[in-house]
């Protein structure tokens, strides 16, 4: 996923460079977050569906933004394990792709707008969406290969026939 989106050995030095700056900004990135899709009225009521959760939730958020910076482990398994785990959350909790890509790019979006206000260099800029793009891809990932799999445990159909009809199916469409 790295190499896919052009994630290179200097984008990982300029964020773990400004890991402090990361971790400072981020309450305010899960507020952006949060907000964004608090607005939307499914999502509301996912977000706020038990005592605490939305607060989980932020903490959750902070921590993942953070990461972002440091790597945990320079970019690599346990970093792609954790962006997994946060998919499958996602597809457990019912927060679709369709409220995850779009809140993702107001993170992207006021980010962006937060580095050039603190000063930073678009190198950071660049750096920090080009990671949120391999996070996102990793998280947006898990969505497919759950659904993909309880078609195949429900009907019984091999992967083969599967990916045969959903390329037959996106041919007619």
């Amino acid at each position: 996923m790295v190499a896919r989106i052009g994630f290179t050995a200097d984008d990982r030095k300029v964020l773990q460079s400004t890991a402090d700056w990361g971790l400072e900004i981020a309450p305010e990135m899960a507020d952006y977050f949060y907000e964004y899709l608090g607005r939307d009225a499914e999502m509301n009521t996912i977000l706020n569906e038990s005592e605490g959760r939305i607060h989980r939730l932020r903490e959750t958020f902070v921590a993942w933004f953070h990461e972002m910076f440091t790597g945990m482990d320079d970019w690599g398994d346990a970093y792609a394990e954790r962006r997994w785990r946060i998919g499958l959350i996602h597809v457990r909790i019912g927060i679709g792709p369709q409220h995850v890509v779009p809140a993702m790019a107001v993170v992207v979006h006021e980010a962006g707008k937060r580095a050039i206000a603190d000063g930073k260099d678009e190198q950071l800029r660049d750096a920090l969406s080009k990671i949120c793009m391999v996070d996102l891809a990793f998280i947006e990932q898990a969505y497919i290969e759950v659904s993909s799999a309880a078609v195949l445990r429900e009907t019984g159909w091999s992967e083969g026939l599967f990916r045969r009809l959903v390329t037959t199916g996106a041919g007619a469409m």
